[in-house]
């Protein structure tokens, strides 16, 4: 007799969520901090949703400081953009602030930018997902209410203009996206 193999059910989100919807909120809140315990992920994720503001920010600014700013004396440092990208999603996803996304997305092109003009030339990668975020901090920006628009141009206008003299055709493009949006 031949016996047919039995497919395991993988847990899936209704399955957690139907054992949610039974735990007492004393219960529940003691999930959420085992979750918060859990990892600086976690950590991230919440103060974003419930508190928000520049502490959540500098957290996540943190992430892309260390993604994209490496340390040079460490040879086994290499540039993490996905990294970066996550801590930007996240971020999004959990505080649901446009300005603060906008923000992030900057900061991710001020870093890496101020790391070519520390240390020198990098390769056109690494530009080019530099101009590829660059891109999508302006749309951000555009979207956003004209004050809070004028701040955030001004950084991206400093980061174009500091970009004078890079090469892989990055500081081409970074003029081609200011001046399309912006003038």
């Amino acid at each position: 007799m031949i016996m047919k193999k039995q497919k395991s059910k993988k847990p899936t989100w209704i399955d957690v969520k139907k054992s949610l919807k039974d735990l007492e909120s004393s219960r529940f809140i003691e999930l959420v901090k085992e979750l918060y315990q859990l990892s600086d992920e976690n950590k991230n994720f919440l103060h974003a949703r419930f508190k928000g503001g520049a502490v959540s920010l500098k957290n996540y600014k943190k992430i892309i400081l260390d993604s994209l700013y490496l340390d040079v004396l460490d040879d086994n440092d290499n540039f993490d953009f996905e990294k970066a990208d996550n801590a930007i999603k996240a971020y999004s996803k959990a505080a649901n602030d446009n300005d603060g996304t906008a923000d992030l997305m900057i900061y991710y092109v001020e870093c890496g930018n101020k790391f070519t003009l520390d240390y020198g030339d990098i390769n056109e990668a690494f530009y080019d997902t530099l101009i590829e975020m660059y891109e999508k901090a302006i749309n951000a920006v555009c979207k956003l209410p004209k004050k809070k628009q004028e701040p955030l141009q001004k950084r991206l206008k400093n980061i174009m203009e500091s970009a004078d003299g890079i090469g892989w055709g990055y500081y081409d493009d970074l003029c081609h996206f200011y001046h399309e949006a912006f003038e």
